[in-house]
């Protein structure tokens, strides 16, 4: 009997083929699920996870939990203008969803990101704001946020200039927000996990991270899909120390997972649109 092994087989594609086709989306998107993988490759969630083992092992992806990232997304901090082109639906959702909790008169803490950067940007939208004093560490967001003076007023750290993300940092970004109290912050992070909480990829904003949330009454971690079951270097916080989550784009096995864990999940709606965004249609 031959038994000389065969290339794995999945509605007519071979496995080289198919591998080549799950880099392809996998690149496209910057990550993709098992479960999607699978039922567009007509297969089942185990050839998709083997096929993840042989291409993560070649150097063609990353694999994170509940599907794989592309190399150039993995937990390696990456410029700012790189970053925020992945998944821009989902931040601008999470940004329409997190700008709907403010209200005039508030203290706002935002920290530096690409989906806070959304946050910000959303706020612009909301002409029904007055008041809103805006505290951030994210030049990006300051800049943003420039023409809404004296609509809100933005309050920017000092610190040390990371270029990377245009953020700033210790020392002496701490001075700020040691003397306030906000009313909510919007936090950022590369990783949100049942077991290890809300993590970040660099220490030198792990550490003003973790004072930002302290600084407010309520604070809420921002996160893409892509970033659930995830867990990196720098701990923020455990999970019972926030509000709650704002999300989009989340498996839901996930999204299930941190709310047994007793996190509030709030999921954003990716097809939702500005005021703004429905008059240019």
């Amino acid at each position: 009997m031959d038994s000389t092994p065969r290339p794995s087989q999945s509605s007519g594609i071979v496995s080289p083929r198919r591998r080549e086709g799950i880099v392809s989306v996998v690149e496209a998107h910057g990550f993709a699920r098992t479960t999607d993988l699978a039922r567009e490759f007509g297969t089942s969630e185990v050839t998709i996870r083997s096929d993840f083992d042989a291409l993560a092992l070649a150097g063609r992806l990353v694999r994170v939990h509940g599907g794989a990232m592309s190399v150039e997304q993995s937990p390696v901090e990456r410029p700012f203008e790189e970053v925020a082109a992945v998944g821009a639906a989902a931040k601008r959702a999470i940004g329409v969803q997190a700008a709907s909790l403010v209200g005039s008169g508030q203290c706002i803490v935002l920290d530096v990101g690409t989906t806070t950067t959304q946050i910000a940007e959303a706020l612009l939208e909301r002409t029904d704001l007055a008041g809103v004093t805006i505290v951030t560490n994210g030049l990006t967001i300051a800049l943003a946020l420039e023409r809404a003076v004296p609509r809100f007023t933005v309050i920017v750290t000092g610190g040390t200039l990371r270029p990377l993300q245009h953020s700033l940092v210790n020392p002496l970004a701490t001075t700020v927000f040691e003397s306030l109290t906000a009313d909510l912050a919007f936090i950022g992070c590369t990783g949100v996990d049942v077991r290890h909480g809300v993590t970040n990829v660099n220490l030198p904003e792990t550490d003003l991270k973790r004072l930002m949330a302290r600084t407010a009454r309520r604070s809420f971690i921002v996160a893409d899909g892509g970033k659930i079951g995830e867990a990196h270097l720098g701990v923020i916080g455990p999970l019972e120390s926030f509000e709650g989550l704002i999300t989009a784009g989340a498996a839901a096995d996930d999204v299930r997972g941190l709310r047994e864990a007793g996190l509030t999940v709030l999921e954003a709606d990716e097809t939702d649109r500005t005021s703004s965004e429905r008059d240019s249609l």
